[in-house]
């Protein structure tokens, strides 16, 4: 099973209609190209197809000067509907978080000044991947059904894997056993 491209979203124009419509919005409003210095990629649960009625799109972005990363997010979503920004820490990593609304989807944008492929989001949604990858359709459905219970995705996967602890971090350790 080959690994899908996460970085260019051309993979999400032949998947399900969800995937295919957060392409057309991504990439009509042209907005992983308005931030293209960033690095963004998108993240989260629309990519590995185990979204819900209400997943965002989530879009992490590597930034090096955090004023110039947050004037560019007001400049170019600044006018989208219920724009807003906060700075944030996270694992003690100075983040960025701007929010808003296009067309049928809510909008998040996650910035740290670490490379994207390093961050958190990026690294759990590979790993899901992979655990999806190996698992097959039938955990998919599980996973989708603890969301639609009001898990989190780290959450379902570490309840349905068994892992013990904090998911979030003991996700990141997990190996599939190919």
């Amino acid at each position: 099973m080959a690994m899908i491209d996460f970085t260019n979203i051309n993979y999400l124009k032949n998947g399900n209609s969800k995937q295919s419509k957060a392409y057309e919005v991504l990439t009509s409003k042209e907005m992983l190209s308005k931030i293209t210095e960033f690095n963004p990629i998108l993240v989260g649960t629309i990519p590995i197809n185990i979204d819900i009625e209400n997943s965002d799109l989530d879009i992490i972005c590597y930034w090096e000067n955090k004023q110039k990363f947050i004037k560019k997010l007001n400049t170019a979503f600044g006018n989208e509907s219920d724009f807003e920004i906060q700075q944030t820490l996270i694992d003690n990593k100075e983040t960025i978080i701007a929010n808003f609304k296009t067309q049928d989807f809510e909008i998040e944008i996650f910035g740290q000044n670490i490379p994207v492929n390093q961050q958190n989001g990026y690294r759990h949604m590979i790993i899901e991947y992979e655990i999806l990858q190996t698992k097959g359709e039938n955990f998919r459905q599980e996973i989708i059904k603890l969301k639609q219970q009001g898990y989190k995705t780290e959450p379902a996967f570490g309840l349905l894997l068994g892992l013990k602890g904090n998911p979030y971090l003991e996700l990141l350790e997990y190996k599939t056993i190919s």
